[in-house]
């Protein structure tokens, strides 16, 4: 998991070539941290993707502007353009995220 150290390494993975999954969490998030030890598991059974993730807090103008209100989150974004997401504020399995990655490999 790659995790952006600023606005402008972020932008380079939204803008870059193939499938991108950004994963918007937060420390403090009980349910983001029920899914995050998950995330290993996820990248492996998904390798097609490459996942970045983004702390809602560090990035609140970005979870802003890309409409993230609740979290954990994934959005996917292939070759600069959005294709998917699972945005809101439910807890989420990993049988769930395996399930909406599979609909948009």
């Amino acid at each position: 998991m790659i995790i952006p150290k600023n606005v402008e390494q972020l932008a380079q993975f939204v803008e870059a070539k193939g499938k991108h999954v950004f994963f918007f969490t937060a420390t403090w998030c009980g349910d983001c941290n029920f899914i995050k030890p998950k995330m290993p598991e996820i990248e492996a059974e998904n390798s097609t993707f490459e996942f970045i993730e983004v702390d809602r807090d560090e990035f609140m103008d970005v979870a802003v502007e890309w409409g993230i209100m609740g979290i954990p989150s994934f959005v996917v974004i292939e070759d600069g353009k959005e294709t998917a997401r699972l945005v809101n504020k439910l807890r989420k399995t990993k049988e769930e995220v395996n399930a909406f990655l599979a609909t948009v490999k």
